[in-house]
């Protein structure tokens, strides 16, 4: 059995083996941590088993919810912000046709999203477009109280239940929340919606393995079970496998050795497209996991060869404080040959009777040639293709390695206290009630 496999040796000029292997110990030990839960934040590991503890009846309710949308919905629109939605979006942007848009003959409903900003103009175009669209709702929250979907929400169901009227509305909406509290959970059950449970020991960013990013999945016609499958096959060997052969383990320990060196900024980049989205998923993972008690690493992303164009001058000459992290997908699921062209007036003859694909991978290393030589150290993840099984290794192999790292930072990586401070001070200034003191004292600030 393949697995990804993840690459050190162009980061070994900036920090020596030494420095990294000094982690093996503690990052076993943090690895035995999460599967035992006895560190921070232990009450929201049930992540961590998920692949393997998710059952085939669960599977199967949850595909066949999705068939039942799909019959009766051309969109399903999935209302949540956070986790709640990026798991999601990150697997079926990188599995859909990237015109999936223009495809008419897809038979599965095109998925969109709501909830994830408060832009007036947003939804007012999604509510536009809706009108004469036969779509869905499936609406994630374990409150039901968050304001950005909660807003959509109530937009979206208003306007559903007028179009088809609340019976059928019913039918075309599921819940994704609490198993017994909290607003979404009274209403789902008043209106008798299908529901599903986000678990409670799942925290949103470590979810997409719930129905929370299943579902969604699942109604744009990709296949759950391998997915999960992929991620249970990384669960297995994470466990399993030496530390320098271990890529979870060995990626948490490269990049926290490469911190103590001064490189506080990682940029994960993709030379598809597609994967444009598991690195949204990723920021999120990763910076509200490490970014506390004034620590972490800054997360953020870039799109190559699109961004040599832009982002590259600064990768190459710019400070000195980053690190790259490379996702290499080995073998593209299409073939495109360059042609000859008889008057070569852009002199690419010599590129003629290659692959497309063999272009972007000698841009891909000398790229990365060039960024080591500039002094950027840099990681290769490599998938060998991009399918529902490798996406799945992916997304647990960086949940774990996510973990470990938050506890090699000495950090809690399943909680966010700092989310709270923009929405306390959104609420005063909205004078919600309750914030009446909070209120008082911004008004003063301004």
């Amino acid at each position: 059995m393949e697995h990804i496999k993840l690459s050190i040796d162009k980061s070994l000029n900036f920090v020596s083996k030494e420095e990294i292997f000094k982690f093996e110990e503690s990052s076993k030990k943090h690895l035995i941590s999460l599967h035992e839960g006895t560190g921070k934040g232990n009450d929201f590991v049930g992540w961590v088993d998920l692949p393997s503890r998710i059952t085939e009846a669960e599977l199967n309710d949850i595909e066949a919810t999705a068939k039942s949308l799909k019959d009766k919905v051309e969109v399903l629109v999935v209302v949540g912000i956070g986790g709640s939605y990026l798991g999601a979006k990150a697997v079926n942007d990188a599995l859909a046709h990237s015109f999936d848009h223009l495809n008419s003959g897809d038979e599965n409903p095109l998925v969109l999203y709501a909830g994830q900003n408060i832009s007036e103009d947003y939804l007012y175009e999604l509510t536009d477009i809706l009108k004469s669209i036969e779509f869905g709702i499936c609406v994630i929250s374990k409150s039901g109280t968050t304001t950005e979907p909660a807003i959509a929400f109530r937009l979206l169901k208003e306007m559903l239940e007028e179009q088809v009227g609340k019976e059928e509305a019913r039918e075309r909406i599921v819940a994704i929340t609490d198993e017994s509290k909290g607003a979404l959970r009274t209403l789902a059950d008043q209106e008798g919606y299908k529901t599903f449970v986000i678990p409670d020991n799942v925290g949103g960013r470590y979810s997409v393995l719930t129905p929370v990013g299943l579902l969604p999945i699942a109604v744009a016609g990709h296949d759950i079970k391998a997915l999960v499958n992929g991620a249970k096959s990384m669960q297995d060997y994470s466990v399993a496998a030496a530390f320098e052969e271990n890529p979870a383990l060995l990626y948490a320990a490269t990049r926290n050795a490469l911190y103590q060196k001064g490189k506080g900024i990682e940029i994960l980049a993709n030379y598809n497209p597609k994967l444009h989205n598991v690195a949204e998923w990723w920021k999120q993972l990763y910076g509200e996991s490490e970014g506390k008690e004034n620590k972490g690493i800054f997360p953020a992303s870039v799109d190559f060869t699109s961004d040599l164009h832009s982002m590259g001058q600064y990768i190459q000459e710019g400070q000195r404080n980053i690190f790259e992290t490379v996702i290499s997908v080995a073998k593209p699921n299409h073939t495109v040959y360059i042609p000859e062209d008889k008057d070569n007036l852009d002199k690419l003859n010599y590129l003629a009777g290659k692959r497309v694909d063999e272009v972007n991978k000698m841009a891909e290393l000398g790229t990365q040639l060039a960024h080591v030589d500039g002094g950027v150290p840099n990681l290769k993840i490599e998938m060998p293709q991009l399918n529902e099984f490798y996406l799945g290794e992916l997304l647990y192999f960086f949940e774990i390695a996510c973990g470990v790292s938050g506890y090699i930072l000495d950090v809690n990586p399943f909680d966010q206290p700092g989310v709270e401070a923009y929405k306390s001070n959104m609420f005063a200034l909205l004078e919600k009630p309750g914030f009446e003191e909070e209120s008082a004292k911004i008004k003063e600030r301004l």
